[in-house]
């Protein structure tokens, strides 16, 4: 059964870890299909955080869109998926970094994450993306 809007943007607002798909550029791949972890409140833009040069970062901004899965197998079956356009791309701060990560570590696992990634990950860029296509079920409710 589909979600209301209201279901399927509460259910996206929770932290779980998405799977991010966008074309590939090239004719002979398949779409690039990643986990990550992003940001999300009701009525807003998804936001991701991603390596300034990494070959999602590039896939992104050739096809200027992507789409996010998010799902669960307990209590029931649900999924939600989302698709829409760019709105915006800039380079990432610390205070991303420690904000997207606050919403998946334990708080005494985020300023060490932090400098680990602030270290070793490069440069960062956040992206903004507009939900436009929605699609969602929840199984249980058959």
């Amino acid at each position: 059964m589909p979600l209301t809007r209201e279901e399927r943007e509460r259910f996206l607002a929770e932290p779980h870890i998405a799977a991010l798909a966008v074309a590939a550029s090239d004719g002979d791949r398949a779409p690039l299909n990643v986990p990550i972890w992003y940001q999300y409140e009701p009525g807003g833009d998804v936001v991701i955080l991603t390596g300034r040069t990494s070959r999602k970062a590039e896939l992104i901004g050739a096809a200027g869109r992507f789409s996010l899965l998010v799902d669960r197998t307990e209590p029931t079956i649900r999924y939600v998926s989302v698709e829409g356009p760019v709105t915006d791309t800039r380079a990432a701060t610390l205070k991303d970094l420690e904000e997207v990560s606050a919403r998946y570590l334990p708080a005494e696992k985020v300023p060490g994450y932090v400098d680990f990634a602030s270290k070793n990950h490069g440069e960062q860029v956040v992206i903004r993306m507009r939900p436009q296509h929605w699609l969602s079920s929840d199984l249980g409710q058959v």
